[in-house]
């Protein structure tokens, strides 16, 4: 039997069509666990966080901080596990000004930890992406 012989540019176009998809169908999935974990986050801060910092991320005044900094949310990263985690019990400091009220322990399981941050990195400004219950997890181990 004779095999078949295509033109090489048929096969090329079929192969790049192929990685297309793949990729389209991965960044899709991406998507909807970032859709996912932000929605499932949205629920756990107002139970957990609205109190404190208002719907808006706006804090109150001196006393507690804007979660719309993304500066400070991005270089905090791996911190903010533990304060939601286990509470803050130190002053900080956000956007140049000072926070000495303590935050109460949350006590969220890794994936609540994990879909919080993600909404409040996708919130009030902020476009951080998404954040893993790995990452958490591998965060908490770290906390002092």
């Amino acid at each position: 039997m004779m095999a078949i012989r295509y033109p090489k540019s048929i096969v090329a176009a079929l192969g790049l069509s192929i990685v297309i998809s793949l990729f389209f169908s991965c960044e899709n999935n991406n998507s909807l666990e970032l859709k996912r974990y932000y929605s499932e986050g949205a629920a756990i801060y107002q139970t957990h966080c609205l109190n404190c910092h208002a719907a808006d991320g706006s804090g109150l005044l001196a006393l507690i901080p804007a979660l719309n900094d993304s500066t400070f949310l991005k270089n905090n990263k791996a911190s903010l596990a533990c304060a939601i985690r286990y509470g803050l019990k130190r002053p900080i400091k956000i956007n140049g000004k000072a926070y000495d009220e303590n935050m109460p322990a949350a006590n969220l399981a890794p994936m609540e930890i994990a879909q919080v941050i993600t909404y409040m990195n996708n919130s009030f400004g902020n476009q951080l992406g998404m954040v893993t219950m790995d990452e958490v997890e591998a965060d908490l181990k770290s906390c002092k």
